[in-house]
C-alpha cells in the first residue's frame, strides 16, 4: 500500500534531510550560542538517527518523555493503540496504523529540538518552505496582479459574475494543495506558471464538486446575516508557500465581495508534515508580499496585515491539530476547540491530511458517502478541498473510483485529482 511505501521510504528521507538541515546549520548555531549551540545540535541529531533507526527497524514506539504540554495526550494515544492490539504485542512502526506513526514522527522530531535548548525554538522545515515561497513568485505575481484587477471593479459584478470570481479562487486554492513538501520528501514542488491559466484543463479531474453548495450556502448566509450575527468562515490551513497565497487571495475575496464578515485562519503550533503553516509561515509570508518589489504583491501583503489589525482576519493555533486523532474525537479530545469551531457558516478543510483525519483515514468504499465517513463530526458546515495523495477517498458516484483505477493505478496518490466535497451539519 501507499501507507508501506510511505513508511518504507518517504518518512526515513524527511528524517534524513533533517538531520542534514541541522547539520548544515551548525556553524551558525554556534555563532549565536556558542558551544552550548554546538551540543545541542549533536544531541538533537542523536536523538533524530535513533529514531530513523526505530523506523527503519520496526520497533516498537515508545511513550514520549518530554514534559511539553501534549506529551500525556501522546501517551494515552499510545496507550489505546495498545488495547486495539488485544495482546498482539505492541503497536510498532509497521503494525500500527498510518495516520497514527506518520503524526508520532513529526511530534518527535518536534521532541528532538524541544527538549534540547537553546536551539529549541528552531524549525527544521523552515528553509523548505521560505523556497516553495521564493520559487513560486511567477505563479504568485500571476495570482496578485489578477485578483487586484479584480477588486476594482469587484462592486460592479452582478451575482452570476460573482459566482464565477469564488469558483476561480476557489479551484486555484484547492490545485494550490499540489505544493506539498511532505509528499515530495522534501523536493522542489513549487507552483512555476500562473494557475489561472490551467483551471479549465484541470476541471475533468475534480471528482467530486460542489462548489454550488458552497455558492448557495454562502449567499443564503449573507441574505440572513443581521447586524447581529457576522457571517464567519474558518480555513483549516495545510501548506506554507503558494498554497498558502491562495488561500490568502480567497479569503480576501470572500469579505471583499462580503459573502464573509470574519474568516478565522487554523494553522499549527508546531513545525509538521514538512511544508505545514506555523504561526511564523504565517506572518513570514505576509511580511514577504509586503516587502516584494512588485507593486500588486505588496499591495496584497499591506492590505493582510491591515485585515489582522482590524481582526477581519484572526489567526489560531490549536495543539489538537497536531494530535494523531481524527476529528470524529474532537469533541472528546478538544472540546473548547469543537465549541469555536460551531461558531462559524463554513469549514474549509485544505489538504489532504485533513481529509484523512475528517474520514478517519480507512480504505473506505469509495461510493461511501462522505457524511458517513465524518462519523459524526459535524460542528458546522464544511468542505473538503484536497488533491488526493493517500488512498482514502468517499463520495463518489458508483462505479467512478473503480473506472479511474482501471486505466491509472496511482490515481489516489499522484496530486492530480481533486475534490471539493461539501457536507452540511445536520
Amino acid at each position: 500500500s501507499f501507507a508501506y511505501f510511505t513508511i518504507k521510504d518517504r518518512l526515513p528521507q524527511i528524517l534524513t534531510r533533517v538531520i542534514d538541515t541541522l547539520h548544515r546549520h551548525k556553524s551558525e548555531f554556534f555563532e549565536e550560542h556558542g558551544e552550548k549551540g554546538v551540543e545541542a545540535e549533536k544531541r538533537a541529531i542523536s536523538f533524530l538517527s535513533k529514531l530513523r533507526n526505530e523506523l527503519q527497524t520496526d520497533k516498537p514506539v515508545t511513550p514520549l518523555e518530554d514534559e511539553l504540554p501534549d506529551a500525556a495526550l501522546w501517551n494515552q494515544y499510545l496507550d489505546y493503540q495498545r488495547n486495539l492490539s488485544n495482546g498482539n504485542g505492541e503497536p510498532s512502526w509497521f503494525q500500527s496504523p498510518w495516520l497514527y506513526v506518520e503524526c508520532y514522527m513529526y511530534r518527535r522530531i518536534h521532541a528532538a529540538l524541544a527538549q534540547n535548548p537553546p536551539i529549541d525554538n528552531f524549525d527544521v522545515f523552515k528553509e523548505g518552505k521560505a523556497q516553495n515561497f521564493f520559487e513560486s513568485q511567477e505563479a504568485i505575481i500571476a495570482l496578485c496582479t489578477y485578483f487586484q484587477e479584480l477588486l476594482k471593479n469587484i462592486k460592479d459584478l452582478d451575482e452570476k459574475q460573482l459566482q464565477e470570481e469564488l469558483f476561480k479562487l476557489l479551484q486555484v486554492s484547492l490545485w494550490g494543495n499540489k505544493c506539498d513538501l511532505s509528499f515530495s520528501a522534501g523536493e522542489d514542488s513549487s507552483q512555476k506558471s500562473s494557475p489561472l491559466q490551467t483551471l479549465e484543463n484541470l476541471k475533468p479531474y475534480i471528482l467530486v464538486n460542489d462548489m454550488e453548495k458552497l455558492w448557495s450556502l454562502l449567499v443564503n448566509a449573507k441574505k440572513r446575516n443581521t447586524e447581529k450575527s457576522k457571517v464567519r468562515v474558518d480555513i483549516i490551513l495545510d501548506n506554507a508557500g503558494f498554497e498558502l497565497v491562495s488561500d490568502f487571495v480567497l479569503t480576501d475575496f470572500l469579505v471583499s465581495s462580503k459573502l464573509a464578515d470574519v474568516v478565522h485562519f487554523h494553522g499549527k503550533s508546531i513545525p509538521w508534515y514538512v511544508s505545514d503553516t506555523t504561526k511564523h509561515d504565517f506572518n513570514w509570508t505576509i511580511k514577504q508580499l509586503q516587502s516584494a518589489n512588485h507593486m500588486w504583491m505588496s499591495r496584497c501583503g499591506i492590505n493582510w496585515e491591515g485585515s489582522l489589525k482590524k481582526g477581519v482576519w484572526v489567526y489560531h493555533d490549536h495543539m489538537f491539530w497536531t494530535l494523531p486523532h481524527d476529528f470524529s474525537s474532537m469533541a472528546e479530545v478538544a472540546p473548547d476547540l469543537y465549541a469555536d469551531l460551531q461558531k462559524s457558516n463554513l469549514l474549509l478543510f485544505k489538504g489532504d491530511l485533513n481529509y484523512r483525519k475528517l474520514t478517519g483515514d480507512k480504505k473506505w468504499e469509495y461510493s461511501v458517502p462522505f457524511h458517513q465517513a465524518l462519523n459524526k463530526f459535524h460542528p458546522a458546515p464544511l468542505c473538503s478541498l484536497r488533491t488526493l495523495k493517500s488512498d482514502t477517498q468517499v463520495g463518489l458516484k458508483p462505479g467512478q473510483g473503480e473506472q479511474i483505477q482501471a486505466s491509472e493505478p496511482e490515481w489516489m496518490v499522484s496530486g492530480k485529482y481533486g475534490v471539493v466535497q461539501f457536507d452540511a451539519a445536520f
